[in-house]
């Protein structure tokens, strides 16, 4: 049986987008098969494609954000671009931006003016920290944003925050572009309806900050900076084993607890001791808890340790690295790696985490800057004499 048709066919989406936020969002609407058509600058492109030259030559950023695009390049500010962008905006169903603040009002692209022109048209708009209120015209980018909503304050060890260790605003932000335009595509499907979406990289990371602002909130204090280990659950981090390896485990109740004492630590009387009877008198005599924990690991290797804490019915997994992640078992045995097209070669590429039965997600080649410029002008009505008109305008 040959794959169902993927469910966003036919939905056309247009994005002036740059860096990680939009195009992450973007990116999962072609994984499911709109055709999204990216809006470049002209000449270097989108910004993001010369952080690094480590991927044949190109940007890892940019070959895990833009697979399966139709790159455009346009001057929007130029009358050439700005009448090439009102025609592509005719004909789409979602438009996204995430430029610098007030550049979309500026060019006359907000959400109301859109709705003016192309009623049914979904406009996201993506910023730092919001269309307006105090800090509307304020710049936003990901260490930024992880500062401000707390992130860093409670990442790292006692004596030094950290950030996290990848985009996590953007990808928050991404994440949630990506899915209110699919709300909003089902809202105009079942009303004719076209609503704006708005995310905003900070609001979106402060839901993701729900649990310690919770704690912080009702307890007077904020949860601790405990480097791997977890601020609020004990036992719950890294130990070292003897031959040098670093093993998590995580204890989630008290089932749990009294398995760990009776069958990793050999002391099943661990599990009724005052000391750690409930979670919150373990995190509270942490050091402790972590030195007896600590002793047993330093009797077994990492291999022993792992069985010990699997037959106890504990979850737990070895500290990996990013080498390790990319020959996973995992992965490999759900068949998870496909090959996509570069300009600089063949890279492999994970399939979309959410599986769709019978669909299989779209994984077309990364484009080169301007690669579909003269094809998606050409099926705009710009024959051969207009397009050399817009070049030699700076236009495209």
């Amino acid at each position: 049986m040959s794959p169902a048709r993927p469910p966003l066919e036919g939905v056309t989406v247009v994005s002036l987008e740059q860096a990680v936020a939009a195009p992450f969002a973007t990116r999962q609407l072609a994984d499911l098969g709109a055709r999204v058509i990216k809006v470049e600058r002209p000449g270097g492109g989108d910004f993001a494609r010369r952080y690094d030259e480590t991927v044949h030559g190109q940007s890892s950023h940019f070959v895990w954000l833009n697979r399966s695009k139709d790159s455009v390049t346009l001057d929007v500010k130029t009358p050439g671009g700005r009448e090439v962008l009102e025609r592509l905006l005719s004909g789409a169903d979602v438009f996204v931006q995430n430029l610098a603040p007030g550049a979309a009002a500026r060019l006359g692209l907000s959400a109301r003016e859109l709705a003016e022109r192309h009623p049914s048209l979904i406009v996201c708009d993506i910023s730092g920290y919001g269309g307006d209120g105090p800090w509307a015209d304020r710049k936003a980018y990901d260490l930024l944003v992880q500062c401000e909503t707390g992130v860093v304050s409670v990442t790292g060890t006692p004596e030094a925050p950290a950030k996290v260790g990848i985009a996590v605003a953007d990808i928050a932000a991404g994440m949630y572009a990506y899915s209110g335009i699919l709300t909003a595509l089902y809202e105009r499907r079942v009303t004719g309806v076209a609503r704006a979406v708005e995310v905003s990289l900070f609001e979106a990371l402060a839901e993701w900050m729900g649990y310690p602002a919770y704690y912080t909130a009702y307890s007077g204090r904020q949860p601790e900076r405990v480097g791997a280990a977890h601020a609020t659950i004990a036992p719950y981090g890294p130990y070292t084993a003897a031959d040098g390896e670093t093993v998590l485990l995580a204890v989630q109740n008290e089932r749990e607890w009294a398995a760990l004492c009776a069958e990793f630590l050999g002391d099943a009387t661990l599990a009724d001791d005052p000391r750690f009877h409930r979670n919150s008198a373990r995190v509270a005599r942490r050091a402790e808890l972590d030195a007896i924990v600590a002793a047993r690991f330093a009797e077994l290797d990492a291999d022993a340790a792992l069985a010990l804490l699997d037959r106890a019915k504990v979850a737990n997994a070895r500290l990996n690295t990013v080498s390790g992640l990319l020959d996973h078992p995992v992965l490999a045995g759900r068949d998870r790696w496909r090959d996509v097209a570069t300009p600089g070669g063949p890279v492999r590429a994970l399939l979309p985490p959410a599986t769709l039965d019978g669909i299989e997600p779209r994984m077309d080649p990364v484009p080169a800057v301007g690669e579909h410029t003269d094809a998606v002008l050409a099926e705009l009505g710009y024959d051969g004499a207009a397009v050399r008109a817009l070049r030699e305008a700076g236009a495209v």
